[in-house]
């Protein structure tokens, strides 16, 4: 039987990530050598190849791209007993919350106000940072953008919108009253991907750091379009920006979301607040 240690499924999965065995060993804070050998060691004991190596490319084979993803989960799953254990001693707990800023459909600051079994530290992150805060054990619950992967986790959704277009309100497109993704031909979202995908949320990669309002800047100033939930539109209008509603482009969905084996009396208080916040604003909306 093979017993394999966190040790190796952490070098493995920094080399997979990085593909090259120099910058895996500078994340690791160790030397080359000795990484390489391990991962050797680690095919060995596994009886499979994990990675092909050339002299110009590193790549996973099948057995390769299985062990990441499972690799992954497993050092979130150790990651998150060590940190759910200690903060299970903590004489003054806390409530976490993971989010993105200004998407959370207006629900935030009711839901703040609405829920009083714990204390809520909020936890800011980037697109997808969420989902991995809830398995890593740094968050307890989450707010998240459908869809997203929802392996071990339990979700209930709590705002549906359509989504409309920003656009340069100089843009001969403001002057419809709505349009269809092949209208955005030729237009790009803020992180360069072609318009007509119907990108959803902030951009990811190099635009990571941007936030809204220099997004709307990047908007106003050229061919950049963005494709966002509506509630977006009515938290930031600007008189150099046009929503227009997207008839074809999927909805948007925001949910709360948990650790599927979450026993926590205070995360079930959360997710039965968030609904009943939902539920009000879903009312008001209608009327």
């Amino acid at each position: 039987m093979s017993d394999l240690e966190t040790r190796q499924l952490r070098y493995f999965v920094t080399v997979a990530e990085e593909l090259h065995f120099g910058k895996a060993a500078v994340r690791l804070g160790m030397a080359q050598p000795p990484l390489s050998k391990a991962i050797r060691d680690l095919e060995r004991q596994l009886g499979v190849q994990l990675l092909f190596r050339t002299t110009r490319k590193v790549g996973l084979t099948p057995a390769g791209e299985r062990l990441l993803a499972d690799a992954s989960v497993a050092l979130d799953a150790v990651a998150a007993a060590e940190r759910r254990a200690r903060r299970a001693g903590e004489k003054s707990p806390v409530l976490r919350l993971a989010l993105k800023a200004d998407f959370d459909a207006g629900l935030l600051p009711r839901l703040l106000r609405a829920y009083d079994a714990q204390p809520v530290e909020l936890l800011f992150g980037g697109r997808g940072e969420q989902v991995k805060a809830l398995r890593d054990g740094r968050a307890d619950v989450a707010l998240v953008m459908t869809p997203f992967d929802e392996r071990g986790l339990d979700a209930e959704p709590l705002v549906t919108s359509r989504r409309v277009v920003a656009l340069a309100a100089s843009d001969p497109l403001a002057a419809r009253p709505c349009v269809w993704l092949a209208d955005l031909v030729g237009r790009t979202l803020p992180d360069g991907a072609p318009a007509e995908g119907g990108g959803l949320e902030l951009p990811k990669g190099p635009l990571d750091h941007l936030d809204i309002a220099k997004i709307f800047t990047m908007i106003e100033v050229g061919d950049t379009v963005w494709v966002v939930p509506e509630w977006v539109a009515d938290r930031f209008p600007r008189p150099g920006t046009a929503f227009l509603p997207v008839v074809d482009a999927e909805p948007a969905t925001l949910a709360v979301a948990w650790p599927a084996e979450s026993r926590s009396p205070a995360v079930a208080a959360f997710v039965r607040t968030a609904q009943e916040v939902a539920d009000v604003r879903s009312r008001e909306t209608a009327s």
